[in-house]
């Protein structure tokens, strides 16, 4: 949670301005939370909320509520939402039901792949105490909006790396199921990455590279640095990066930790206490 928070606000400003140095200036002037940092905190509220033996439709229509209420309350400072999600949020009339190619009746899902369904589900690999519930809980949270195979595998690969991680599972073992169960490669090596990569805004071309910088990473804020400087969608992929390694590490620098506070509105504040009272263990 406050890592992928923190990963956030380090890759805010370098998202649209890469930077290929592993030194990059941590929090220069500017950095800021982004919608990642939002829509994660929309997530966290919800699960602690929603009743998982509900029907789908009323924990969908809870998640909703909660995602429009989140972004109507808190604008992001940094960056903003995709142009699907954007629609979804702000302006419904005007979404298209991709099944039929005629207006739809109300929000629904897009059929996205986009990492937005990948970036904000690090709250449900802290609360739950099984994998068969953590994946269907990202389900959930992915599907209301990225309905595609790839944002529901997405949410699902972050989801289930954040439980095995602070669950005590070994990187070996927290590549070796990804792979398998999700079919993405782990086995690119960084500094390929280092040297090709580039902006990119799918799952499944997202969520593999965050991965692969927490694995090669030797502590939080050197999994940071590894992902913001592969480049691409900076804030998103240290998001991602940053929520695993978190769980996995259990200890974050002081320094990064007391920014991120500085900057965190009391309603996601609240949100964090909350978490820590239903289990997560927070380092702050």
């Amino acid at each position: 949670m406050l890592g992928a928070i923190i990963g956030d606000i380090a890759g805010s400003v370098y998202e649209f301005s890469n930077t290929k140095d592993y030194g990059f200036e941590m929090f220069p002037y500017g950095s800021n939370f982004t919608d990642d940092t939002v829509m994660t905190m929309a997530v966290a509220e919800w699960a602690m909320v929603n009743d998982i033996n509900a029907d789908i439709e009323i924990q969908t229509k809870l998640l909703e509520n909660i995602m429009v209420d989140m972004a109507n309350d808190i604008p992001c400072p940094m960056g903003g939402y995709g142009v699907g999600f954007n629609i979804w949020l702000f302006h419904p009339e005007k979404l298209m039901d991709y099944r039929t190619g005629k207006p739809a009746s109300g929000r629904c899902p897009y059929n996205s792949w986009g990492n937005g369904s990948a970036m904000r589900t690090s709250a449900i690999g802290w609360l739950y105490q099984d994998m068969e519930t953590t994946l269907r809980v990202a389900e959930t949270a992915a599907a209301i909006t990225h309905n595609h195979p790839e944002g529901i595998k997405g949410a699902q690969a972050v989801s289930s790396a954040v439980f095995m991680a602070r669950n005590g599972t070994s990187k070996d073992d927290i590549k070796e199921y990804i792979g398998m169960k999700f079919h993405y490669n782990l086995d690119t090596s960084w500094e390929y990455l280092h040297r090709n990569y580039g902006w990119q805004s799918s799952c499944q071309n997202t969520v593999p590279q965050a991965i692969i910088a927490f694995l090669v990473s030797d502590d939080f804020e050197s999994a940071i640095r590894r992902a913001i400087s592969i480049g691409g969608d900076s804030d998103t992929l240290a998001c991602i990066t940053g929520s695993i390694a978190e769980a996995y590490y259990k200890s974050i620098p002081e320094y990064m930790v007391e920014k991120a506070m500085s900057l965190l509105p009391e309603r996601f504040i609240k949100v964090l206490e909350r978490m820590k009272e239903r289990g997560y263990c927070s380092i702050w």
